[in-house]
């Protein structure tokens, strides 16, 4: 363990030196500070490298771009794969995995080993893979590469161990599954057609064997010809040509008739008795026209034909519809006997199956639900009932109901947030139970249609809680007026940038595209109210060009058009006159009573306005703080805080003027616009002797200070107490008295961090590099409001905002009346700055105070009044022997550094990336302990401890491909983190080691040891003359014995490589044992059974053959030899 100890004499020596000789970082001259020494301060961290490791937890959503679906009746587990190799398999809520094929090949089909564990997946790279699924992590066992063919189809009949495999090129292949090996038994195209047929059938679109008698394998061909194959006597039984191309087989339980899909949109049914010809062709969806003929129809993409005792029998197909229907959505259409119902579907139909009781094909099949394979949803239709309802999903199916824009994740929120819910889902296979570490974990997401979305994420689920829009406090745009907001946002005017939510409080916060954001408060009942609109004028009144100051110990600034997680876009221009689009809003706010169902329910709406013509810039920050009740937004123009309790603006300044006469940069201003109208009133600070214009100064708002900024210190102190009369009588009482509404004026004496960059050099003006003007915008990049010591001077914490923007600097507003003039500090940090964390002095972590939530429409006594109840978290109440002061945290996009307050002495600076930079940063909460989390855009993860900075991780895990990533990656508390994988998928991995060792006690068993259910008796006469099929020996014909060996060059056999990493993982502990030990004796059960009725029917048959023996031995006794 390393421990913060001693520190040098001379805290400034921690921070580069201006070549003047003051230090950079020092207190100002003739400042004391009372705050005891770093030095003094010992904290141990517990933290180490061991503690870490990267591992993927769970995926949600739908998967992108499916392609295949299979279902196993017995286990009811489904399975789905998708074109980039991943396969999903779902099982009851709870149970969710998610594997990935090392290639990357597309998956063209699915095969369940039913009720054995165990899974086929066949891939567009001509693989076939065998999972296990009896391990919590399935894994590939076995791998079969085919070398000269293309694998089109594939069929596993049940309880075999036989693989029919069909191939591009017409012929059936077989395979081994226990082996992986394949079978010298081959069905080669050009037996299987006639010899007089001049054309190729094409490839194989369908395996099946006859339920009637297993012997019998029915191919189908892509050309319209169906073969029925013995394979005893290895020759065709029949041959069928249709003029139109087969798409799918569906078998009738009998076995006597089968039903095919076709590319014109028919369905044909065929009897074995004749098959010169269908006995019946339909068109389902085609119309007679009047000159006799069918209107021509899509292809029917697939058939299931399936029977019911108690009703008639249910056909389900997909496609099929008219043409001339054109813009009509994806249908599934199920017929009920006479009975025609069409469902429309959002999304195009990737594959369907019926969810049968019984997995036997000879047995009636009782079918109860159709699981449906969208491209961006999945549904499950419920077939018990007439009207077919749909299921309600457990899995979050609609995460991109519509596209995600933003991510929040929250973990250990209070346990009453999340209510329990409780469905019914016929896919309920696999076991889960919530683990012994879990605690109640929120996510949000937010849409480009302005929708927000509350997920429960505890343990490794994820159910969708609540849904908001915020489009519905906007009034909608009048039809033939395309909005103000046409000209800032194209489309999505409501789309949401940022979120920020207090979970103790309930108060959320949205920021949407069109500058504007929305504060909502949670309620469990309705209420009628009306919402405020606050309009902000943050607009910067010139172009910001930096230069090099004429003194030579100004600290450099290198190249800020650099890599920043939020670039801002340039304003666009309208081509109306800019009277046209002053002082308005993109979007208009509701101004009537409207009525707000329980739930979340706007209260305010905060707006950035055009001015002269240009709208306004896209808000980068937000904070909100429901102790002071305060609202803090910036973005490039500016910074805002508002007071969402007295519904008041209390400060509006551009980035330029936050700094006052410790900015450390000299910017040259343009002359202003002729159109524009010159401000007056405006009293203006010159501390540094340095003459600004009055269009500088000019940054108007509303409320009673529509144009107070840079004031002098006496009419500071005028406005302050006029404000503070009118609506703060006890102003200067305590601030946390919860009595009073936390509106605190801001004061204008800002106090800046910044340090110069290690290794820096100074610029003259002179210089030929200073001679280029550059052209920037100083955005604010993250707000924090805090508990923290405003000036060197504080000797207690007071509320305080720290503000960090794109060049690196940080700047700490608090909320209190200056009480002198003060020289300010500038420091500076390289690149823009993301994050702040507060620490006491022991290591722990500071969080912000919160109000408790209270429910303002709860129906209670009008006459008592409501009081807040605040809950602090002050750094000195959190430290006894460890003297004051606390340490703030400060992250940008290249480097982190630990200052300790009020001092505001640098402790320690990590450099973390000098090659990428820093898209996300937080400092989270780690097997009890503080970190710093990092991720980086050249995808890299990076932990370093604290306060020391130890890097701890710094692993490559997913590089920067797609912007999608870098908007939707956050961390949370508890080592965890996300991100939006796919356009319809969110990812969550874990940084924790301990979580990673409890992640197999976390997640679902796929594999329950179920019994199989025994098949129906078929009667006497049905197994004596219809044909047994469970007499049929594919060993005996497939085996290497009567088949021989395939050629080698065919297929190459590749063995699994973490089949034993996974089975030893699954096999860990107690309860993997006794589940080891359960499943082995009942499968060692399922042995013994089929062993002892393959005893009893041989003692069956050699009584039969004994019998028939006696008999012919009787007839023969007394016939002579010439009798014979």
């Amino acid at each position: 363990m390393k421990k913060f100890r001693k520190v040098l004499d001379g805290l400034t020596t921690s921070s580069p030196v201006n070549p003047g000789g003051s230090p950079a970082c020092g207190s100002a001259a003739g400042t004391p500070s009372t705050a005891p020494t770093p030095r003094e301060l010992e904290i141990q961290e517990t933290l180490m490298s061991e503690h870490f490791q990267i591992c993927k937890t769970v995926r949600h959503g739908v998967p992108y771009q499916p392609t295949a679906l299979a279902f196993d009746p017995v286990q009811k587990i489904l399975a789905t794969g998708s074109r980039s190799g991943g396969v999903r398999l779902l099982g009851r809520p709870g149970v969710d995995c998610h594997c990935q094929h090392e290639s990357g090949a597309a998956v063209l089909q699915l095969q369940f080993l039913i009720n054995e564990g165990a899974l086929v997946t066949a891939c567009a790279d001509d693989t076939l893979h065998l999972w296990n699924l009896r391990q919590r992590r399935p894994a590939i066992l076995h791998s079969l590469k085919f070398n000269r063919e293309r694998i089109t189809f594939c069929h596993l009949p049940f309880q075999s161990k036989w693989l029919y495999v069909g191939t591009e090129r017409g012929n059936t292949h077989i395979v081994n599954i226990e082996s992986f090996i394949l079978s010298g038994y081959v069905i080669m195209w050009n037996k299987a057609i006639e010899l007089s047929t001049k054309t190729h059938p094409g490839p194989v679109v369908h395996l099946s064997d006859s339920p009637k008698d297993e012997g019998k394998l029915l191919i189908g061909f892509e050309s319209g010809t169906i073969v029925m194959w013995d394979l005893r006597a290895k020759r065709t039984d029949f041959r069928i040509h249709y003029d139109e191309a087969i798409h799918s087989v569906s078998w009738h339980h009998e076995g006597r008739q089968f039903m095919c899909s076709h590319s014109d949109g028919s369905l044909s049914m065929w009897n074995l008795r004749n098959t010169a010809k269908p006995f019946q062709v339909t068109f389902p969806h085609g119309k007679t026209q009047r000159d006799g003929r069918k209107e021509s129809c899509k292809p029917i993409l697939k058939v299931e034909y399936k029977t019911s005792r108690n009703s008639e029998a249910f056909v389900v197909f997909s496609g099929g519809l008219s043409y001339d229907k054109a813009g009509r959505r994806p249908t599934l259409t199920i017929m009920h006997g006479k009975a025609i119902t069409v469902l429309e579907m959002d999304y195009p139909i990737v594959d369907f199956l019926v969810l049968c009781d019984t997995p036997y094909l000879n047995e009636v099949q009782e079918p109860y639900a159709v699981v449906v394979l969208l491209e961006k949803d999945f549904v499950v239709v419920d077939l018990t009932q007439s009207n077919f309802p749909i299921f309600e999903n457990p899995y979050p199916m609609d995460i991109h109901e519509s596209p995600v824009t933003c991510t929040a994740y929250f973990a250990d929120c209070p346990p009453d947030i999340i209510p329990v819910v409780l469905e019914t889902w016929p896919v309920s296979g696999g076991t889960w139970t919530v683990g012994s570490q879990t605690y109640p974990e929120i996510i949000i997401t937010g849409h480009a249609d302005g929708s927000i979305k509350f997920w429960d994420a505890t343990a490794i689920t994820l159910q969708m809680l609540y849904k908001l829009k915020t489009s519905k406090v906007f009034e909608k745009p009048k039809s033939g007026d395309v909005g103000r907001s046409a000209e800032l946002v194209e489309e999505d005017p409501y789309a949401v940038q940022m979120i920020s939510w207090c979970p103790q409080s309930r108060i959320f916060c949205v920021v949407g595209i069109s500058a504007h954001v929305i504060l909502y408060r949670f309620s469990k009942h309705d209420a009628n109210t009306n919402i405020t609109s606050l309009e902000v004028r943050l607009q910067c009144e010139m172009e910001d060009v930096i230069s090099p100051s004429d003194t030579e110990n100004t600290p450099c600034f290198s190249d800020p058009s650099g890599h920043s997680p939020q670039p801002q876009p340039p304003s666009p221009r309208c081509n109306t006159p800019d009277s046209v689009r002053d002082s308005i809003p993109c979007l208009k706010v509701k101004d009537r009573m409207i009525r707000m169902p329980p739930g979340y329910q706007a209260e305010l709406v905060v707006q950035l306005l055009w001015v002269d013509g240009e709208p306004p810039q896209q808000i980068t920050s937000l904070d909100l703080n429901s102790a002071y009740g305060l609202l803090a937004l910036g973005n490039c123009n500016g910074l805002a805080v508002v007071d969402y309790l007295q519904k008041t603006i209390l400060l509006c300044m551009s980035t330029l003027e936050l700094y006052g006469s410790a900015d450390p940069f000299q910017r040259l201003t343009r002359s202003p616009r002729k159109n524009r109208q010159s401000t007056s009133g405006l009293t203006e600070l010159s501390d540094n002797q340095v003459s600004l214009d009055l269009e500088r100064s000019k940054s108007p708002t509303s409320g009673f200070f529509s144009h107070i900024f840079l004031l002098s210190f006496h009419s500071l102190i005028f406005l302050i107490f006029y404000y503070s009369s009118i609506c703060l009588p006890s102003f200067l009482t305590f601030l946390f008295s919860p009595t009073l509404s936390f509106s605190l004026f801001l004061s204008p004496l800002l106090h800046s961090f910044s340090e110069s960059r290690e290794n820096s050099f100074s610029r003259s003006r002179s210089s030929s590099v200073s001679s280029i003007d550059r052209e920037t915008k100083e955005a604010v990049t993250t707000l924090q409001f805090a508990e923290s010591y405003g000036r060197k001077s504080d000797t207690l914490p007071t509320p305080c905002l720290w503000v960090g923007t794109s060049l690196g600097l940080v700047l700490i507003i608090p909320m209190s009346v200056p009480t002198d003039e003060q020289e300010r500090t500038v420091l500076m940090l390289k690149g823009s700055v993301l994050r702040f964390g507060f620490l006491d002095c022991g290591g722990a972590l500071i969080n912000s105070p919160y109000e408790v939530w209270r429910d303002q429409h709860a129906p209670d006594d009008s006459d008592r009044p409501r009081k807040r109840k605040l809950v602090n978290f002050s750094p000195s109440s959190s430290q006894e022997a460890s003297g004051d002061g606390h340490l703030a945290v400060v992250c940008s996009e290249r480097q982190a550094k630990v200052f300790f307050m009020p001092s505001q002495a640098c402790l320690y600076v990590h450099n973390i990336t000098e090659s990428s930079f820093v898209l996300r940063a937080d400092v989270v909460s780690v097997c009890n302990s503080v970190c710093l989390a990092c991720f980086c855009a050249n995808g890299n993860i990076m932990t370093l401890s604290l306060p020391s900075l130890r890097p701890l991780l710094d692993v490559s895990y997913l590089p920067l491909t797609d912007m999608r990533i870098a908007r939707t990656f956050c961390f949370t508390n508890g080592g965890q983190a996300l991100y939006l994988c796919s356009p319809t998928e969110i990812q969550r991995i874990t940084y924790s080691q301990e979580m990673c060792d409890n992640l197999q006690e976390m997640l679902g068993e796929l594999f329950t040891p179920i019994e199989t259910p025994e098949a129906q008796n078929r009667g006497f006469l049905k197994g004596f003359f219809g044909g047994n099929a469970q007499t049929f020996d594919r060993e005996e014909l497939f085996g290497e014995a009567a088949a021989g060996k395939a050629s080698r060059s065919l297929a190459q056999h590749i063995p699994g490589q973490g089949g034993m990493e996974g089975m030893k993982a699954a096999a860990g502990g107690v309860v993997g044992e006794l589940a080891r030990a359960r499943i082995a004796l009942d499968e060692r059960g399922q042995r013994l059974g089929e062993l002892e009725e393959r005893t009893a029917l041989m003692m069956t048959s050699a009584d039969t053959f004994s019998k028939h023996a006696h008999e012919l031995m009787l007839k023969c006794k007394d016939k002579k030899w010439y009798q014979f």
